[in-house]
C-alpha cells in the first residue's frame, strides 16, 4: 500500500465537474474512479425501471468523459463495502474518498465502508447539498423543523467556489470491472416511461444552460404555471448527481434577477429536508408530527389516482405525466398529492411509493419529506389546508392547456370547461370515455376536517 493509489467511489455525484470526490483523489499519481451496483439497491427487481435506465445514461456519460481525460469507470457488483475494500486491497489504495449522504441507506454504507476500511476511508462533505445536513442548526436542537427560520441561516452560509474537472487521470494497470454493456444491460428492464429524459452530465450541463438563457429570469412568476413548463426540469439531474447543487447555485445568482432568488429558495427547500432527513431518518417511514390519523383503505380510489382516472381533469393530467415522463411539474406534485392524502384521505406512505416507483428524481428526502409537507404530517405550518384541484385549475391552468396536453380523451373540450366535464351534455360525456368524479369534493372536505378534529 502506499500514497500513489486512490479511489474515488462515486454515489450522488456521477459527474467531473465540482467533484470534491475526484479532485481528492486525482491528487494521487494513480486513481480509481469506481461506481458499486449494489444488491441492495441494484439487486433485481429493487430499483424502478425509469431512475435504472437513467442511472445507464449517467454512467455510460461518466465512463466517455474519463476516458477523454486518459481513463475510465470501474463498475463492481455486490456488497459495496465488500467490492471496494476488495478492490483496495488489489490495487493497494492508500485511500478512498467518498461523499457523506443523508439517507439511513448511505449512513449505514458509510459506517460499513468504514469498519471494512479503517482510516483509509476519507469521508467529503455531502455534495448533494449546498448546504450540508448539521452546517446550520437553531440553538438546542438538532435539526430546523421550520422552513422559513432554516432558510434565513441558510441565505447567510459562505458558499464554496465550484471545483473544475480534473485534468487527467491515471487508472493503475490491471483493474478490471464490468463492461459498460454489461452495466447497461443490468439496469435494463421494461416499464421504463417513453418520454424518460436522457440522463447523463453532458445532457444535465446543455439543460442548465438552456433553462438559464429562456426562463431563468422570469422563474418566479412562470414556476407554478402548468402549461408554460418553464421550470428547469434540473431535478433528475441533481438527483443522481450529474450537476452539482453548488455550481447550480452559482450559476443561477451569477444573474442576479428575480427569477434566480426565487430558485435559490427551491434550493434551499432540497437542503432544509436533506437536514431534517439526516437528523430523523425514520420520517422516511413514520409521521414527523403525527395528526393522530386513521387512514381510509381503498384499493380502487387508489388504483384510480394512480392511473389518472379520478374524474378531476388537472389531478388526472398530473398522474399521467408522470406514468409518461418519469417526472411531474411540481405544482401538479401538490395538486396530485393533496387529492390523494386529503380529498380521498389515503395514507401519504401510497403515495410516496407510487412517486418513488416512477419519479425518475425521486430521493428519499424530497420525495417523502415533501410527501409529509402536503399530507400535513410533516413541517407545513398549516397542517389540514387542502388544494381545492377546480380552484388550483383556475389558477394555473386557466385555460387547460395543460390538461389537454396530458388526458386526450378531454382534447376536444374548449378552454376552462376542460375542468368539469362532468358538467357537459350527457351525449357529450358519452363520447368522452372520460370517468365521472370519484369523489365529491365539499364531502370529502368534510370527512377530512373531521378526521382532523378527532
Amino acid at each position: 500500500m502506499h500514497d500513489g493509489v486512490s479511489i474515488a467511489l462515486l454515489t450522488c455525484d456521477l459527474r467531473m465537474h465540482d467533484s470534491p470526490v475526484l479532485h481528492a483523489a486525482a491528487a494521487h499519481r494513480g486513481t480509481v474512479p469506481l461506481f458499486v451496483l449494489d444488491d441492495a439497491v441494484h439487486g433485481a427487481g429493487l430499483a424502478p425501471p425509469n431512475r435504472s435506465a437513467f442511472l445507464a445514461d449517467c454512467l455510460v456519460d461518466v465512463d466517455r468523459s474519463l476516458r477523454k481525460l486518459g481513463s475510465r469507470l470501474i463498475v463492481l457488483r455486490g456488497d459495496t463495502a465488500t467490492e471496494t475494500a476488495r478492490l483496495a486491497e488489489a490495487v493497494g489504495a492508500a485511500r478512498v474518498h467518498v461523499a457523506a449522504d443523508a439517507s439511513a441507506f448511505a449512513q449505514r454504507r458509510e459506517a460499513q465502508l468504514r469498519k471494512a476500511l479503517g482510516d483509509r476511508l476519507v469521508v467529503h462533505e455531502t455534495v448533494a447539498t449546498i448546504v450540508a445536513p448539521g452546517a446550520v442548526l437553531p440553538f438546542g436542537r438538532d435539526h430546523y423543523a421550520v422552513f422559513g427560520a432554516y432558510h434565513r441561516q441558510w441565505a447567510l452560509v459562505p458558499r464554496r467556489e465550484p471545483l473544475p474537472a480534473p485534468g487527467t487521470l491515471h487508472l493503475p494497470d490491471g483493474v478490471t470491472g464490468l463492461s459498460l454493456d454489461q452495466v447497461v444491460g443490468l439496469l435494463t428492464e421494461d416499464g421504463v416511461a417513453p418520454g424518460l429524459p436522457l440522463g447523463g452530465e453532458g445532457n444535465g450541463r446543455r439543460r442548465l444552460w438552456k433553462w438559464l438563457d429562456s426562463c431563468s429570469a422570469r422563474y418566479d412568476q412562470l414556476h407554478d404555471d402548468l402549461p408554460g413548463d418553464a421550470t428547469s426540469r434540473l431535478s433528475p439531474y441533481l438527483h443522481f448527481g450529474c450537476l452539482s447543487a453548488t455550481e447550480v447555485a452559482h450559476a443561477v445568482g451569477a444573474t442576479g434577477t428575480p427569477g434566480a432568488e426565487a430558485f435559490l429558495r427551491q434550493l434551499a427547500w432540497r437542503d432544509f429536508h436533506h437536514q431534517l432527513l439526516a437528523a430523523r431518518p425514520d420520517a422516511a417511514t413514520h409521521d414527523y408530527r403525527p395528526r393522530g390519523d386513521r387512514w381510509r383503505t381503498d384499493a380502487a380510489d387508489l388504483a384510480a389516482w394512480c392511473a389518472g382516472r379520478t374524474g378531476y381533469p388537472l389531478v388526472d393530467a398530473g398522474m399521467r405525466q408522470l406514468l409518461h415522463e418519469g417526472w411531474m411539474h411540481n405544482r401538479a406534485r401538490m395538486i396530485t398529492a393533496s387529492f390523494l392524502t386529503k380529498t380521498l384521505y389515503l395514507d401519504w406512505r401510497a403515495g410516496a411509493a407510487h412517486f418513488a416507483h416512477h419519479l425518475v428524481d425521486a430521493d428519499v428526502a424530497n420525495n417523502q419529506l415533501n410527501w409529509q409537507w402536503v399530507a400535513g404530517t410533516g413541517t407545513d405550518t398549516r397542517p389540514n389546508r387542502v388544494l381545492n384541484p377546480l380552484r388550483q385549475a383556475q389558477r394555473y391552468d386557466p385555460d387547460g392547456g395543460y390538461v389537454r396536453r396530458w388526458v386526450p380523451e378531454l382534447a376536444s373540450v374548449p378552454g376552462a370547461a376542460v375542468h368539469r366535464p362532468w358538467l357537459l351534455p350527457a351525449p357529450t360525456r358519452a363520447r368522452l370515455d372520460y370517468p365521472e368524479p370519484i369523489v365529491a369534493l365539499d364531502a370529502s372536505l368534510s370527512r377530512f376536517r373531521q378526521a382532523r378534529s378527532l
